[in-house]
């Protein structure tokens, strides 16, 4: 007991001084999940907006499938993205495996489908609302897209803001294409895993404490915008 309790001592100590390494470890984790949500977000919202709106043949498989692929297995990801980068790989000659890039890759694509699932949920709903206004007054179906995407902006920033939450705190993906190298691919959750084996517990309750900031500010957020989107629309 004496033990945790020191250890937790050190590691406040770690976050209010600043470490730096501690730092370098969280402003890295942020680089790569930001990035990774900004890309998966450009690629996620008009596709969900797409499925809702467009009507094709397999559309239903394909939502079936965007919906299935929300729980994709981190470690397959990883793995699969390990060999498209790996020197053998059809990737293999971008040269980014064991890089932030390749561990921005491997979180867009856990999280693109999230974004895309959810954004197709919220889109539906208003496209079910507002289609025969959109159609009374000419507005095409392309059309009626981009404005669909700027009347649900609110809603579509909590599928965002999901998405950040699953980056935020995944592990087996990164570990795997980021190789978790000191000071290049070290991010909190390879790092805290990596310290608590390792035994030095400071550093990893002072990640830990970070990480679980970071996902209560995540989830504040969700709720505060999801409360922005119902009054909007009540509005």
């Amino acid at each position: 007991m004496r033990e945790m309790s020191q250890a937790f001592a050190s590691a406040v100590d770690l976050v209010a001084r600043a470490d730096p390494e501690l730092i370098e470890i969280v402003q890295l984790s942020l680089q790569v999940s930001v990035s990774a949500v900004s890309i998966a977000a450009l690629i996620g919202i008009p596709a969900g907006a797409a499925l809702a709106v467009f009507r094709f043949p397999g559309r239903r498989g394909l939502v079936v499938t965007v919906n299935a692929m929300m729980g994709l297995p981190p470690v397959v990801v990883g793995l699969c993205v390990y060999l498209l980068l790996s020197r053998s790989g059809p990737l293999g000659g971008w040269g980014i495996l064991f890089t932030a890039p390749a561990m921005i890759v491997a979180q867009t694509i856990l999280i693109a489908p999230i974004v895309t699932a959810l954004s197709r949920a919220v889109i539906e709903d208003l496209w079910l609302e507002l289609s025969e206004q959109l159609r009374s007054l000419g507005v095409g179906t392309a059309r009626a897209v981009l404005t669909l995407i700027r009347e649900a902006r609110y809603r579509l920033l909590t599928a965002v803001l999901a998405g950040f939450g699953r980056a935020i705190a995944e592990v087996g993906a990164v570990l795997i294409v980021g190789g978790n190298i000191a000071h290049h691919t070290r991010v909190m959750t390879t790092a805290i895993a990596l310290e608590t084996s390792k035994g030095n517990l400071a550093l990893a309750l002072g990640l830990g404490v970070i990480l679980i900031a970071v996902s209560l500010l995540v989830n504040a957020l969700v709720y505060l915008t999801s409360g922005i989107a119902r009054r909007y629309s009540g509005a």
